[in-house]
């Protein structure tokens, strides 16, 4: 079982920064894949980001160049370094686990990024 928890979110100007946490229950080294996610209103749920435990990262186009990804095995967390945000990058960001094939995700943080 793995429990995460996202947190970080908030309301900003457009062109500036937010970092997203997203904490787990049990060490990071152990999960295989990790990603954010976000999900816009009347929008389907998109990938963001997508990490393996290997160190490898995909990004999405719409965010590539300026949203990066960092961790901190101690604290088995995960970040989203978000920067020159736009409008468009407003939605829930919900933190993303696969491991022993099972799918878990957290609750979800809201980032509103206003014009």
């Amino acid at each position: 079982q793995v429990h995460l928890v996202e947190s970080g979110g908030g309301l900003v100007q457009a062109g500036g920064s937010l970092r997203l946490s997203c904490a787990a229950s049990v060490s990071i080294f152990h999960i295989p894949i990790m990603a954010w996610y976000r999900q816009a209103p009347g929008k389907e749920r998109e990938l963001v980001v997508r990490i393996t435990r290997e160190g490898s990262t995909t990004y999405s186009e719409s965010v590539k160049g300026r949203f990066t990804t960092s961790r901190d095995y101690r604290m088995n967390t995960r970040y989203l370094q978000m920067t020159d945000l736009k409008p468009e990058d407003t939605a829930v960001y919900y933190c993303n686990a696969e491991k022993d094939q099972i799918t878990y995700w957290g609750q979800g943080t809201q980032v509103t990024v206003a014009s």
